[in-house]
């Protein structure tokens, strides 16, 4: 079972839905119906939150290949039980995968070959459409499938801006699309599960805010990674006092001795982005489990 189901409503102050987004829904949806392979590059670290439940609703019964892509962020152990759990629903494939290994990238254009095996692909070549939401590293994956620079990369959300057609080699026709965000969330935590991996531009969300989730969930999963990197002695029990405890080992202190807490905030979010804090996977298939179900029960 894909997690795409309850989707609606908004729980996180986030304004994600600008118009070029939509356009590109109502784009994806006219050039839907000559495309044989979705390919959609989802975030390792947030594979649940990173996937866009349109896709799956534009898409109908495609054949889909999940890339979770910078699974060297992602705790590899937590990646693994996510391509089990996609590759358990029909017409669905997943490959872990990442920017420094650019071989495996390049596995995806046989599997999309895989799903067509008696197609002349040089009289009729496999018509795949990429698709992600910004920040998941789709334009780098891109770039690899080709061998060369074709789209651009960038750190912000929503670089794409147009769809675009690349022929490669193969017998494979590749569109790229713009990436878009779905209108609202229903689940609060992914809508912070986006934001701390930066998939929201920072201009739409409160760093604090953002950063509490963060040293929450870190404490909970991954004590000892906080622990070891700002060299704490212990872990306080309350999120502010994480984050108030990193904020003195670091000097993140304003006049009288008070805690800077955006610029602690700022250094938390940005070493996890930074895999300085290790590799981190912020939801685990179980856990996405239990937050539907309750989502169901408050419904």
């Amino acid at each position: 079972m894909l997690f795409n189901e309850l989707i609606y409503g908004n729980n996180m102050a986030i304004q994600w839905f600008p118009g070029h987004m939509h356009k590109a829904r109502k784009e994806i949806k006219k050039v839907m119906p000559k495309i044989d392979v979705i390919i959609e590059v989802l975030d390792a670290r947030i594979p649940y939150s990173s996937e866009n439940p349109l896709v799956a609703e534009l898409r109908g019964d495609k054949p889909c290949i999940k890339l979770l892509n910078k699974s060297d962020l992602a705790d590899s152990r937590v990646t693994q039980l996510w391509v089990d759990h996609f590759q358990a629903s029909r017409n669905i494939k997943a490959l872990a995968v990442n920017q420094d290994q650019p071989a495996q990238i390049k596995q995806t254009l046989k599997m999309c070959a895989q799903f067509f095996p008696d197609r002349n692909v040089s009289v009729k070549p496999v018509r795949v459409l990429i698709m992600g939401i910004p920040n998941v590293g789709k334009s780098s994956v891109i770039n690899t499938l080709a061998g060369r620079f074709i789209a651009k990369v960038g750190d912000e959300p929503a670089i794409t801006k147009r769809q675009q057609k690349i022929i490669l080699d193969n017998g494979i026709e590749l569109m790229d699309t713009p990436g878009f965000l779905w209108p609202k969330i229903h689940n609060v935590n992914s809508g912070y599960r986006l934001a701390v991996t930066g998939a929201i531009k920072n201009t739409a969300m409160e760093y604090e805010d953002v950063a509490l989730f963060a040293a929450g969930y870190f404490s909970t999963a991954y004590p000892e990674l906080l622990l070891k990197r700002y060299k704490l002695n212990e872990l306080p029990k309350e999120e502010m006092d994480i984050l108030e405890a990193i904020a003195r080992k670091r000097g993140c202190l304003q006049a009288g001795g008070k805690v800077n807490l955006h610029k602690v905030s700022e250094i938390l979010l940005n070493e996890f982005r930074s895999k300085l804090l290790g590799a981190i996977s912020l939801e685990t298939p179980d856990m996405i489990h239990a937050e539907i179900d309750d989502m169901r029960k408050q419904e």
